[in-house]
This record gives C-alpha cells, structure tokens and sequence, in this order.
C-alpha cells in the first residue's frame, strides 16, 4: 500500500504553489462543503496506528476523549459502537470515562475492508458525535461490480448516437460575472437525445492565445453554478456543467423545488433498464461537454482535464474512460463505485442502492444487471490517463472500501492523497493539492 499511497504529511509540507487557488477553493468549501463546525465539547477517536492501516487479522485499539477547552471531561457517560463501516456494529456498549480518556479494543477484521468506532455522548443536552475508521488492507479490496461482456459495445453505440445529434451551442454572455481576464457565459448546447439540453458556466480567458480546457463535473443535487471564473483567470478554458438539463442560473427556489420535487430521487429513475436509467443521459452528456470545449477556438488542442467530487468523482473517472481526447482526470471522493457490493456483505457506493432500506425495492436482476453498465469501477478499468484521487478513511456518505474498489482497478498511472479524518468533505488544502497536481500536468502557470 505504502507504493501506491502518497504519504499526506509530504503532501502537506509541501510548497502550495498556488495560493491564489488555495483562498477561493477554500470559500466554495466553506460554501458547499459537510465540514463540522467546532464544538464546545469536543470527541477525538484515534486508532492507535499513524497511518490508521491494519494487516488482516492484527488488532486496532482506538483512543478516545473527550474534552472542554483542551480540559479532559470526567465522568463523562460514552455510547460506543464498533463494526464494519455502514453495517450493524459488532460491538455496542455504554461506558464511563472517569478521566475523560478511554481505550477500546477494536478487534480485527477477516477480510480487507473498513472497521469503524462511532463515539456519542450527550452533555447539558446537546449531542455530539465523532467517529475513526480503521483500514484493512485497503489495497487488497477487490471490487464486487461485474464487467458486462457488452459493455465496451453499449457505451461505443451511445457515442454514436450522441454524435447523430448537433452541437447547437447557444452562448449567453453574462456581464456581471466577467472579470477583467475572463469572460463568462452560460452555455447552452444539444445533448444526448432529441431536445435534452446541457447547461453550464463557460469562463474563457479574454487574452488572445491557446489554452488548457478544463471540465468541471459536479457532485449530486440540484442547484446553480457559478463557473470556475478564479481558474480562468489563470489561463484555463473551464466549463462547470449541471446534469439536468436545466438552466443553471436561475432563483435558487426553482431549485430546491426541483430537488424536493420532479427530481427527488433522480438517482433511482428507470434503474430497471439500462438503457433508460437517469445517468446514460448524464454519461454522454459529460462527452458532449468536451465536444464543445475541443470546439473552442482558444483551446490548445491537447490539453484537456476533468475534474469532480462526490457524483462528480465518479463522473471525472466515466468521463476519462469514455472520451480518448481526456488527459488527465483529478477526483474527490468519487461515488457510484462498486455498486453491488453491499449484496456481498461489503459497503457499496452511493447512493447504496442495496444497502438495508433499498435492499427490498432494489434487489432485482434488472437493476442489479443496469448497475453493471454504470459502476464506476468498471471505467476504472478503462482508464489509460494519469489520475489523482483523495478522500479520507471517515467518510459516511461514500463508503471508503468502494473507492478503494475502484482505485485498486486502476492499471495507468495513478496517485492517491488519503486525509484520513475527512469525511465526505474536504479541507482547502485537498483542493490545492488537487489544482496542484491538475495545473503541472496541463502546464498552467499561476501568473
């Protein structure tokens, strides 16, 4: 593991070359991010290795406490639980911590996956909670996911079908959100299927020349963009796009009535046919998003990245398999990874379609067949492009061992940056550290 796992203290004592990066990256994850807020009380779990990683079959003791002002807590009554990540705890207990520490034997794990301590308590109450997950031998995850023996062949016939469709690509400048280098659209263009439409945020630079392109896929939800303007400014032609196929600079009510409303759920829509589940539309239109940016007159004709978390890690890596013009593709916590897994005992990707509360609507061979075409791992195989990931080991939303799932199916080259305590957020300096490693492969200068 230690061969293909980047050490992050390295990482993070390294020069940040691009600071300018570093402060607005930071805003938007302040903006969009899952990151806790600081608390009075505070809960620190800790497995007793640095790097948080375990052979199969060697013990894990976590660390626990709990503290005020840096001030152990006494007495203080803990619940506990201890099992593999997003299953029943194996282990659930009540105790009290009488000077405000506390060591847990975690046990073990049989198997090459994640064991997780989840600690709450409740003080003058309020609750607070806090967890630490210990990796097993995460490099030797295999991924559940089938390859379909069609696969390659259903993807190639969407292509061909996307390429029946024109361009049509409609151009709105939008004044107020130019910038004395950029201009800023919001794009229109024709997607996969007969009327579908593909919007996003269009931020070129205004300086006559030839520049990197850089696709910005985005994480699950429905809500506006606002383009990557701050990348721009560099010298990159980014594109930030929406998944569907509705204008993305609208009142922020439209939205939220359309998440709570006609596209509650979306993930699940027409899981039952593969050839009309919610994400073929959203795969081919990524395509199409590149077939314009390669359009552009300003664009450099070599260098084109993809870039996304969550949703939008899956999508970088689907996208990069599926279109030969990608170059590199850098990921955050990419979701829609080894789909099938929770079948077999392990977590599955979100958005867990068979984990205990959709096992019971989802467990049918349509579905299960439909996800074969979809899983994330499946691309991963594909890939022949450099590729950067990183997430951390605590992350609830997208079970860590999928991920790993996927990475592990990597066979070009590949980098991974583990911020162990993260959960399904990310701190400023994992976005740095991803621009980093973006801009020196498409050779992008901070001025």
């Amino acid at each position: 593991m230690r061969k293909v796992i980047i050490k992050q203290q390295q990482y993070l004592g390294m020069k940040l070359i691009f600071v300018f990066t570093f402060f607005l990256t930071l805003v938007a994850t302040i903006s969009h991010s899952q990151i806790p807020p600081e608390k009075l009380i505070k809960i620190v779990v800790a497995p007793n290795h640095d790097d948080w990683t375990y052979k199969i079959g060697e013990k894990v003791e976590f660390a626990i406490s709990v503290s005020q002002n840096s001030i152990p807590l006494k007495n203080i009554k803990i619940d506990y639980e201890v099992g593999p990540e997003k299953f029943e705890p194996t282990q659930k207990k009540t105790l009290t911590l009488a000077n405000g520490t506390l060591k847990i034997d975690g046990g073990t794990m049989k198997q090459p996956g994640f064991l997780r301590c989840i600690i709450s308590t409740e003080i003058n109450g309020v609750k607070y909670r806090n967890l630490a997950t210990a990796g097993f031998e995460p490099e030797n995850i295999i991924p559940f996911a089938q390859l379909p023996a069609d696969f390659n062949q259903f993807w190639e016939g969407g292509k061909k079908e996307l390429a029946t469709y024109p361009l049509d690509a409609k151009m709105v400048l939008l004044p107020e959100r130019c910038t004395e280098k950029v201009n800023v659209y919001q794009l229109n263009i024709q997607g996969f299927g007969k009327g579908s439409r593909v919007y996003g945020i269009l931020c070129v630079p205004k300086k006559e020349g030839k520049y990197p392109a850089l696709l910005k896929v985005p994480g699950a939800g429905v809500r506006p963009y606002n383009g990557d303007i701050a990348t721009a400014e560099l010298g990159v032609i980014t594109l930030e796009i929406g998944i569907h196929g509705i204008p993305v600079t609208m009142d922020p009510v439209v939205y939220t009535n359309l998440a709570n409303g006609a596209l509650l759920n979306y993930p699940n829509f027409n899981l039952d046919d593969r050839d009309k589940f919610y994400y073929k539309r959203v795969y081919l239109n990524c395509i199409r998003a590149n077939d314009f940016l390669v359009s552009l007159p300003q664009y450099d004709g070599k260098n084109l990245a993809v870039t996304g978390g969550s949703q939008g890690g899956g999508l970088s890596v689907v996208t990069a398999a599926l279109d030969s013009r990608v170059q590199f593709l850098a990921a955050m916590y990419p979701a829609m990874c080894d789909l099938t897994a929770d079948l077999k005992g392990r977590a599955g990707g979100w958005p867990r379609y068979f984990d205990k509360w959709n096992m019971a609507f989802n467990n049918k061979p349509d579905k299960i067949k439909t996800c074969g075409y979809y899983d994330v791992v499946n691309f991963a195989k594909q890939l022949i492009v450099p590729s950067f990931f990183t997430w951390g080991y605590n992350d609830e939303v997208v079970p860590p061992s999928s991920m790993f799932a996927a990475y592990n199916s990597i066979t070009s080259p590949k980098e991974f940056v583990p911020i162990l305590e993260t959960g399904h957020w990310a701190y400023g300096e994992q976005y740095t550290l991803l621009n980093n490693w973006l801009f020196d492969k498409i050779k992008v200068k901070s001025n």
